[in-house]
C-alpha cells in the first residue's frame, strides 16, 4: 500500500495526496464488503455532488475527477488497501491468540516473582485480622503469592453469598 502511495498522483502536493489517501483508505476500512470499483463509483458521485454545491473536501479534483489518470491510480490505492485490510482481517485470530498468549505469560511470571518475594506488612497484617475476626488458625506466610491465595480463600469462604464447592456425588 504505502508503495503504490509513493507512485500515484504525481501532480499532487504532500498534503492534497496525503488527506485524499487518508479518506480513501478510510472509505475502505469502513465499507468491508465492498469492492474497490463500487467505493470508486461511489467516490466520484460523492465528490462530483459536493463540487456543484462548492463545499467538496477536495476542491483540487474540480479538473482531475474525469481523468482517466486519477481514476486509474485511484483504483490501484483502492485496490491495495483492499488487499491490506483482508490481510489484516485474516490476520486477528493469530494476532488475539499471540496477546492471549502474552497475557497469560505476563500472569504467570508474575506469580514466579510473587512466588520469591516475601509477603509484605499488609498482607500479614490483613492475613492476622482476618483469622482473628473468623477465628481460623493461623499459618505461617512465606511468599506474597501465598498470602494473596490465602487472604483469597478466607474472603471467598465467609462471603455471605458464598456456596461451597460440592464433589461428584453431593447434593
Amino acid at each position: 500500500m504505502y508503495e503504490v502511495k509513493k507512485q500515484i498522483y504525481p501532480d499532487l502536493t504532500k498534503n492534497q495526496k496525503s488527506s485524499l489517501c487518508n479518506y480513501l483508505r478510510a472509505l475502505v476500512k469502513k465499507s468491508q464488503g465492498v469492492s474497490a470499483d463500487e467505493i470508486w463509483e461511489s467516490f466520484a458521485a460523492d465528490e462530483k455532488y459536493y463540487l456543484e454545491l462548492n463545499c467538496s473536501k477536495f476542491e483540487f479534483l474540480s479538473e482531475k475527477l474525469d481523468d482517466e489518470t486519477f481514476k486509474t491510480d485511484t483504483m490501484k490505492y483502492l485496490t491495495e488497501c483492499r488487499k491490506y485490510y483482508d490481510y489484516k482481517e485474516k490476520q486477528r485470530p493469530i494476532i488475539e491468540a499471540n496477546k492471549e498468549f502474552e497475557k497469560k505469560k505476563r500472569k504467570f511470571l508474575q506469580e514466579v516473582k510473587m512466588s520469591k518475594t516475601p509477603p509484605t506488612k499488609k498482607q500479614l497484617y490483613y492475613y492476622d485480622r482476618l483469622c482473628k475476626k473468623y477465628n481460623i488458625e493461623k499459618v505461617e506466610l512465606t511468599s506474597k503469592l501465598e498470602a494473596r491465595d490465602a487472604i483469597d480463600k478466607i474472603i471467598t469462604e465467609h462471603a455471605p453469598n458464598y456456596i461451597p464447592e460440592q464433589e461428584d456425588g453431593e447434593c
